[in-house]
Formats: C-alpha cells, sequence, structure tokens
C-alpha cells in the first residue's frame, strides 16, 4: 500500500496504464552564424504549431469543463507569446551561438527553477504549467509526436510522474478511470480538474511509477488515500463492499439535499457552497447548498491578458443570479495578490507578499477597478440577492473608505435610473487577527461576518500554510484560534448580526459539533462537501455542543481540543 495526497474522493478498480514520457534529448552542439537564423525560424514555427495546438486544447477543456477552467490555457498562449520569453531564447541562440532547442531548455528551466523554490504551494504549482508549455515547445522544435491521452481504448487507472493541464483537458474520461501522480499538490489544476468531474485521484506519491508496472491490477481507494497493488482476492471482495457502503451513503446523503441543517434540538445551520464561476453552480444546486457563501470573483480576472470590463463581470454575475433564484450569494472583491498575481499588473517584488500588496488593498490602490467591481455587483443584485464581502480587512478607516466609495456608485446608479437592491447587505471576511479583534467596532459597520479560517490561521499562528517544513504547526484548531473565531461570533450576535465560515474548517467533519457549539450561524464549503455535513449537524444535540465548546474554549492545548472532540463525536455517533 502507498500513500500521497487525495486530491478527488472514491474507489475504482482496474488495469495500471503507465503513462511515461521519454526524455528529450537536446541538441548541444554549437552552431555555425549562417544557421542562426534557420533556429530562430524553426523557433517561430514550433511556436506557431504550439499556439494552434493550446487552442484546440482549450476547446476540448472548454466543453468538459467550462469556460472558466479552460481560461488556464489562455493563460498558457499569454506565456507561450511573451516577448520577454522571446526576447531571450533568441538572445542566447544568437551570444552562445546554440540550437533553439537548447535555447529554449535553459530559459524554461530557469523559471522553473525559480518557481520551485518558493515556499507557497500555489506557486510551486504553476511550476507544472511552464514545464508543460517548454515540453510542447521543444517536442514540436524537434519534431517529437505528442501522446494524446484522448485515444485510449480501454478502461484503465493511469499511472504517471505528473500530468499537465494540457494532459488532463485531453484525457479521455470514458476510460480513464482515475490517476495517481508521483509529482502534484491539492491546489494544482490537475487536482481541481479531478474534483469538478469527480474522478478519484492521488497525487504528490513520491516513487508511484517505480512501483507499478503496465498492466498490474490496483486498487485506487480514494477515501483513505492509498493505492493497493495486485491485492488478493479477499482484499478485491473486502474493498468492493467499502465502495458499495461508500455509493450507499453517497446515495443517502444526496437524498439530504432537499433538507435543512437543523440539530436535535431545533437550531439550523445555514449550509452554502464556495463557488469560483457560474459552472460551479451546477454542483451547488447537485449537493443541496441553500447559498452562496462565498463567490470568488479573481477567476474572472485570471488566464487572461486584461482586466474584465464592468459590463463583462456584470453579464457573469448576473448568470450566478438567475441560476440561484433568490438564493442569497455572498460575492467578495477581487481578492489578488499572495499567491494570485495578474500578469497585465504590475504587482511590485516582494519579500513576503501574503503580507504585502493583496486583495482589498490592492482594489483601494485601483479605484476605478473597485468602482467598476461594485457597479457590476450592485446592477446584477436586480437579479439576485448579493450580499458584498471585501477580503483582508485590518482597520475600521478601509471599512469608512469602503462604504463611501460604495455610496458614490449607489448614488451615480440612482442618478441614472439603473435598477439596483437598495438594501445589498455588507459584509467583511475575518481573515486577520486585527480584524477578529476588532470584529466590536466592524459589526456596527456591517451587517455580516464571514470566517476565513485558511488565512485566520496562518496569520495568528505566524505559519506559512503552504510551508511543508513547518506545516505541522498549521492548526487551525488551536486554542488562540479558536478563541479569535468565537470572539467573532459572540460579537456578531452581541450586535445583533451573523457569522459564517468559509475556509476549510467549515468541512472538517472532525470540527463540525464544535463550531455548532460556538453558535456559527452559516457554513460554506466545497459542494461536495455539503451532504456530509448536513447529515452531521442533523446528529447533534445543540445544547451539548454548547457544552463541548465552552470546555474546549478552556483548554490549553492542540492534542487535548482534538481528544475532546473524538470522545464528544465517537459518544454522539456523528463520525
Amino acid at each position: 500500500m502507498i500513500s500521497g495526497i487525495l486530491a478527488s474522493p472514491g474507489i475504482v478498480f482496474g488495469k495500471a496504464l503507465l503513462f511515461k514520457e521519454k526524455k528529450i534529448n537536446i541538441n548541444v552542439k554549437k552552431i555555425s552564424k549562417k544557421n542562426i537564423n534557420i533556429e530562430i525560424e524553426k523557433f517561430f514555427k514550433a511556436r506557431k504549431k504550439s499556439k494552434k495546438q493550446l487552442k484546440e486544447i482549450q476547446n476540448q477543456a472548454k466543453k468538459k469543463f467550462g469556460k472558466e477552467k479552460s481560461s488556464i490555457f489562455e493563460g498558457h498562449i499569454l506565456i507561450l507569446e511573451d516577448e520577454e520569453l522571446e526576447k531571450e531564447i533568441i538572445s542566447l541562440i544568437k551570444k552562445k551561438m546554440i540550437t533553439s532547442d537548447h535555447a529554449v531548455e535553459k530559459i524554461i528551466q530557469e523559471q522553473i527553477s525559480s518557481l520551485e523554490k518558493l515556499k507557497d504551494e500555489y506557486l510551486k504549482n504553476r511550476a507544472i504549467d511552464i514545464r508543460d508549455i517548454g515540453n510542447r515547445l521543444l517536442k514540436n522544435i524537434l519534431k517529437i509526436p505528442i501522446i494524446d491521452l484522448n485515444n485510449i481504448q480501454k478502461k484503465v487507472i493511469l499511472i504517471t510522474k505528473d500530468l499537465t493541464p494540457s494532459q488532463t483537458a485531453q484525457m479521455n474520461f470514458k476510460k480513464i478511470l482515475g490517476f495517481a501522480t508521483d509529482l502534484g499538490g491539492k491546489t494544482s489544476h490537475t487536482s481541481i480538474m479531478a474534483r469538478s468531474l469527480e474522478i478519484p485521484a492521488i497525487v504528490g506519491m513520491g516513487n508511484i511509477t517505480e512501483k507499478i508496472k503496465n498492466n498490474d491490477y490496483i486498487i485506487l481507494n480514494g477515501i483513505d488515500n492509498e493505492i493497493i497493488i495486485n491485492p488478493s482476492k479477499q482484499q478485491i471482495k473486502e474493498f468492493k463492499i467499502i465502495r458499495k457502503q461508500y455509493f450507499e451513503k453517497q446515495k443517502k446523503l444526496i437524498s439530504l439535499k432537499k433538507v435543512h441543517a437543523i440539530t436535535l434540538d431545533g437550531k439550523k445551520i445555514k449550509i452554502g457552497s464556495n463557488i469560483g464561476n457560474y459552472k460551479d453552480t451546477i454542483g451547488s444546486k447537485k449537493y443541496g447548498a441553500e447559498c452562496i457563501g462565498l463567490y470568488r470573483t479573481e477567476f474572472l480576472f485570471m488566464g487572461r491578458n486584461n482586466l474584465p470590463s464592468e459590463e463583462e463581470q456584470f453579464q457573469a454575475y448576473k448568470k450566478v443570479a438567475k441560476k440561484m433564484h433568490g438564493k442569497h450569494i455572498i460575492i467578495r472583491t477581487m481578492d489578488i495578490g499572495g499567491d494570485k498575481n495578474l500578469s497585465y499588473m504590475n504587482f511590485p517584488p516582494e519579500e513576503n507578499p501574503f503580507l504585502g500588496w493583496r486583495a482589498i488593498r490592492v482594489s483601494i490602490n485601483n479605484i476605478q477597478i473597485l468602482h467598476d467591481q461594485l457597479k457590476a455587483i450592485l446592477r446584477a443584485s436586480a437579479y439576485g440577492k448579493f450580499k458584498i464581502m471585501f477580503p483582508m480587512i485590518i482597520s475600521m478607516e478601509e471599512i469608512y473608505f469602503l462604504k463611501q466609495e460604495l455610496n458614490k456608485i449607489k448614488i451615480k446608479l440612482k442618478k441614472n435610473k439603473i435598477k439596483f437592491d437598495k438594501k445589498i447587505e455588507l459584509g467583511v471576511m475575518i481573515e486577520t487577527p486585527s480584524s477578529a479583534i476588532i470584529s466590536k467596532h466592524l459589526a456596527k459597520e456591517v451587517d455580516f461576518f464571514s470566517i476565513g479560517t485558511n488565512d485566520l490561521t496562518q496569520y495568528t499562528l505566524a505559519v506559512d500554510r503552504g510551508n511543508e517544513i513547518i506545516s505541522n504547526l498549521y492548526q487551525p484548531m488551536s486554542p488562540s484560534v479558536l478563541y479569535l473565531i468565537k470572539k467573532v461570533i459572540k460579537e456578531s450576535h452581541k450586535a445583533k448580526k451573523w457569522t459564517g465560515i468559509c475556509g476549510e474548517l467549515a468541512s472538517n467533519e472532525k470540527a463540525i459539533s464544535l463550531l455548532v457549539g460556538m453558535g456559527i450561524d452559516e457554513l460554506s464549503m466545497s459542494s461536495i462537501s455539503i451532504p456530509i455535513i448536513k447529515n452531521i449537524i442533523r446528529k447533534i444535540n445543540f445544547k451539548k455542543a454548547k457544552i463541548l465548546a465552552k470546555k474546549v474554549l478552556q483548554q490549553s492545548t492542540v492534542k487535548k481540543i482534538k481528544k475532546l472532540l473524538k470522545k464528544f463525536n465517537k459518544e454522539n455517533n456523528l463520525l
């Protein structure tokens, strides 16, 4: 049995298809002056061919994943045609008198090495994209055929070193039951695509390609995060029972889509889903989300070469509003920066980008971007129940300023007789210790809070959540983090406002009883987690959960907290 990082849940059985690409042999010989232009022309021809291939892949991805996720390949084309990249490659060919493939390989490898040195997992995963583009360009220069994963004829479990976004987009998912890779992380584009298609996948397995041979019979257990190679008949029988139980449980849970998350003694918790685009609303409806607890608008700004216009944003938001049929949608303003930079904006180099120019700071410094987005949201609010949420708030001054700018937009729209929800609610994302500490004051100025536990944990504990060396220190159930969560809930309730959670803690099955006991009003998560969380809440006694929360908040260590939760969950048959 070998384990890795669970990218997408489920259990599949089948023969392994070992997908190993041959090493690209680079021509390292020096060239003569008369061959310089020939090599430069080779580069341009290969780039043109690569662009054509990427356009075709983008069209395939659009059909399978939707417009937003296919925009990854628009980003790939932008990198491919980057003027600086072109200048560096041509300069290297001329100065060093080397072949076009040698020049491309050197420049691409430099970019990959730079990204892989970074601590942040998101940026590390972008090295996969650069490698994908570089390998395509090299193969087209050297006229090496590119393997098409769309032509797999038999049902298999794909085993490979890594899967690039372009390979994933081309995969024939009628034949590929699941996949496992040596490399990759939970936030890689490949993992995101696997989850959106609900295909079992395990990534970051280290050396799975060395341990599995072609046609080995394997069990990919995407529940317990393991692969069993050439299992015994008894193991196959046992896992088929587990898979049947898993499917029955999933079917039973999905049947809860129409019921509410109400505790045994009548406490109701609103359950929402986190989305990044219109297509994600399909999962929201399928799994029974009562609202959109977090609409990440930054995805509309990514994978392109310019800012989306006000009209483009309006149409995107309006489409989501109509799909949700009056259910509330918390729309977060652009959260760019940190690990999500835009190629067409001049982000300054920063030692600590997560503590730098990001989120609401970018919007405040680019007032036209803020105004265009607020206008688009307000216009779309005439078609659905939007609530505006600002990210990365640290002070009252920011809220005063943002409310003032919002009022300016409202006055303009009113003057131009453009319809919008005049009573649209305003909230802030609590993801910094400072916002949690001043939540008493913030609650007087806004209508709701939504706690982003991922960043709140990171900033409270001073732990980079993408740094593997200190990953053991990243503990959302740390006493200090829980203290801040409880404070925010308490202050919002005192002001007769409500608080939700939209970070990963909202879908942590072991923590639900605690969050309910702390008095949380709403939980928002990936759609696929909704039925499980609803089921747990419906088994909880709110009075007992409040007693549990009181005990937990008196504990001094994570170990003691987890022990209390484990005991409570077991005694109440919650897990």
